[in-house]
């Protein structure tokens, strides 16, 4: 730390410090500058007063205009909620099989049930409803309980094999393996997978007949009252090479759907049905 002295150049005290020769002016900031700094702090003090802004333990301050940006998100729910009231209560009263293609109320219904698809939905079914392995596909035709309106409205309101609905869809199939010795299992396996291709080979079949017909159908169309897959085609929900369909037969599948009528408003259950049914798959 050197002698403070006077520039001769500027005018200006130096601050006592050099460093290699250069020493530094103790110039003062300008007047504008130093009034705006201190306006900003009275302003963020007055802030931090009127807003929400310093945390808690279990919330924040409140501040004296009680402003809070959830309030307006509630406001702007409300006002959208009586907005579409209308259109609400007739979703709710309305029979889902006459809701006409083309009108105020099924163009509201989709733009309702694509938001609570992707919301509640997409998860399993994927965004573009697809499907994956175990979740079953919503754009092909290929249902287990049924494609119709209606019956996919059931199984969006009850669920499949949950436990908390009495009304779920319920079936179990049998772990064969439990039972079945492996030649049994490879030769049933290997009779199903004929059956996709519609040249149904001979070994198998009474195995089948006896055992899987019953839920399946003799033709291995399936049955819906049960869930019981379609055999007989191409589509399969976990998969449908040979390997998968021995461990299918072996363990069985026991998959689970949750009963959305008891986390969903009944206008969002009509909804999101009538979205599904309208993506091509339906009945």
């Amino acid at each position: 730390m050197g002698e403070q002295r006077l520039d001769e150049q500027t005018g200006q005290t130096t601050t006592g410090h050099s460093y290699d020769g250069i020493e530094e002016l103790n110039t003062p900031l300008p007047r504008w500058w130093l009034w705006t700094f201190y306006l900003t702090i009275i302003w963020g003090v007055g802030y931090t007063i009127a807003y929400p802004a310093w945390p808690l333990i279990s919330g924040a301050t409140s501040g004296l205009l009680g402003y809070a940006t959830r309030g307006e998100v509630a406001e702007d729910i409300a006002a959208h909620e009586a907005s579409n009231a209308a259109l609400v209560e007739q979703l709710v009263a309305a029979d889902l099989t006459e809701v006409a293609s083309g009108t105020d109320l099924h163009r509201y219904g989709i733009a309702r049930g694509g938001a609570v698809f992707r919301a509640q939905c997409s998860q399993c079914h994927g965004s573009g409803a697809a499907g994956a392995i175990g979740y079953p596909n919503l754009l092909d035709n290929d249902w287990l309980w049924g494609g119709t309106v209606e019956e996919i409205a059931y199984t969006v309101q009850h669920g499949i094999r949950n436990e908390t609905d009495f009304d779920a869809h319920y079936s179990q199939m049998p772990a064969f393996g439990e039972f079945w010795v492996r030649t049994e299992i490879e030769q049933v396996a290997d009779y199903v997978l004929s059956l996709s291709t519609g040249t149904p080979i001979e070994d198998g079949a009474d195995l089948y007949l006896d055992n899987c017909a019953a839920c399946h159908g003799d033709n291995g169309e399936g049955m819906r009252d049960v869930g019981a897959p379609n055999l007989s085609d191409a589509i399969w929900l976990y998969g449908g090479d040979r390997d998968t369909v021995i461990e299918s037969i072996s363990n069985a599948r026991f998959g689970v759907m949750p009963a959305w009528g008891q986390r969903l408003s009944e206008e969002d259950v009509r909804a999101v049905s009538l979205y599904v049914h309208a993506l091509g798959g339906g009945e």
